[in-house]
């Protein structure tokens, strides 16, 4: 057996006070039941820790001997819980989040500043990844969790939807579609497009097919980066479509956005956590704000 954690602490008391009415008061407990707990302490040891006289409480040399490591033992244990309810509180803690680069350079930074506001002692790290590596650093245990667009997972990675939002296509001002009122996927196969390479553009074709199997998109360039496609179209090489999300970084290259009609495809965002680690509070309420921030954002489709 082992000594519990009141027997531990009766005694650093008792070591510290000299008496057992002191050392009961400072515990909140009746003098009674403190010696109880040092009776119940020398039994289980088998040998004497107090030296007990008419006026006051000696600890013998196994109790001096036991103080010093009770008192360190008690000392770590309660810094351990009060950092955990200080965690759960939100009073301190770290969130590791991966996402991929355009949300990182647009949405992600408005999120992390919001819930500073509310939280402003939970440090949050962003991890900017490629899309294809955001689940591979939630799996290492780099990130607690990643945000990013439906991808194939695998057994071990858990994905939660976010939020969905609808296609839009990007042009530089003074082009012809500014002209119309609406603007279909049919208007945008008129114009050179500036598309993604991968599973961006695969899975649009695909949506695409499954919506009117008649339309199609043929990109007249394909690159790796969103920021690459939105510079071309800037340099008035052609139009990109893109999810409303990367708005302000549209304005910076002086670029109109608008919504794309028949049909308004769209994209959905999951939160990728590992299946068998459990979520730290911070990571929780990083969350939870998520799923608040997105929506309260018009882009957002509500779930049915």
């Amino acid at each position: 057996m082992n000594p519990s954690l009141r027997q531990m602490r009766a005694l650093v008391a008792l070591a510290k006070t000299g008496s057992f009415t002191l050392a009961a008061e400072h515990l909140n407990v009746t003098q009674s039941a403190l010696s109880g707990q040092i009776k119940e302490l020398e039994q289980m040891l088998g040998v004497r820790v107090v030296e007990r006289t008419t006026r006051k409480a000696q600890l013998s040399e196994i109790g001096r001997e036991l103080t010093p490591l009770f008192e360190k033992m008690l000392q770590d244990l309660d810094r351990a819980m009060a950092d955990i309810a200080s965690r759960k509180a939100l009073k301190q803690g770290s969130v590791r989040v991966a996402a991929p680069q355009m949300l990182s350079c647009t949405l992600i930074p408005e999120v992390i500043a919001a819930y500073k506001a509310r939280y402003p002692d939970v440090q949050v790290w962003l991890a900017d990844s490629p899309v294809e590596m955001v689940s591979a650093r939630v799996f290492s245990g780099e990130a607690d969790f990643g945000i990013g667009p439906d991808r194939d997972t695998t057994a071990e990675i858990e994905a939660q939807p976010l939020f969905e939002m609808p296609f839009v296509v990007v042009y530089p001002p003074g082009h012809p579609l500014e002209q119309r009122k609406r603007i279909t996927w049919a208007d945008v196969n008129e114009f050179p497009v500036i598309s993604l390479q991968g599973q961006f553009t695969e899975r649009l074709l695909r949506d695409m097919h499954a919506s009117f199997r008649e339309q199609s998109l043929s990109p007249y360039n394909e690159v790796t980066f969103m920021t690459t496609a939105l510079a071309m179209v800037h340099a008035r090489l052609g139009i990109t479509v893109c999810l409303p999300y990367a708005e302000k970084m549209v304005q910076l290259y002086g670029l109109q956005m608008r919504p794309l009609e028949s049909p308004a495809l769209t994209r959905r965002f999951f939160v990728y956590t590992r299946n068998a680690r459990a979520l730290s509070p911070a990571a929780e309420s990083f969350v939870a704000f998520l799923q608040e921030f997105a929506a309260a954002h018009q882009w957002n489709v509500p779930q049915g």
